[in-house]
């Protein structure tokens, strides 16, 4: 939406002949509608991080850092394809020019330098272009009887 000065407004609106009265009503609705815009500015978002939150009930994976990338694909597809897809993007971004300059040779650089017009061709989205930490959970809330239960620093 284009934005106007309110002089000018007021000129244009003197300029079609309407009377004073008319002019000054409008020139204050415009005023009371700017007032509650700024008002209701809204503060500006927090910045947030992925994470990947993995269930280990068993306690299965290791004890070290883990890192992943958060992806989408469509709801009706297998997730065992998500990584196909990728080396397919691979391929079609190191047959373009640019990827014959630059090639990429991992799934991290598929993630963090292919654009977005080839994986989406692909029906995969890149959420995070760099590796976000993986954090293991047992996946049970603690009772407080337990001894599990930690209280926040």
């Amino acid at each position: 939406m284009a934005k106007a000065d309110l002089e000018l407004v007021k000129m244009i609106l003197n300029r079609n002949d309407l009377d004073v009265r008319t002019v000054s009503r409008i020139i204050e609705d415009l005023n009371r509608e700017i007032q509650a815009q700024q008002d209701e500015s809204k503060p500006p978002p927090v910045k947030k991080q992925f994470a990947i939150l993995v269930s280990d009930p068993e306690g299965d994976l290791a004890e070290k850092d883990f890192v992943g990338w958060v992806l989408q694909i469509p709801e009706d597809d297998p997730v065992q394809d998500t990584e196909s897809r990728l080396v397919q993007a691979a391929y079609d971004y190191n047959v373009s020019p640019k990827g014959r300059r630059i090639p990429v040779e991992s799934i991290a650089e598929v993630c963090e330098h292919v654009p977005t017009r080839i994986t989406k061709e692909h029906k995969v989205w890149i959420k995070t272009k760099e590796p976000v930490l993986v954090l293991r959970t047992d996946n049970k809330i603690p009772t407080p009887a337990s001894d599990k239960l930690k209280q926040p620093d």
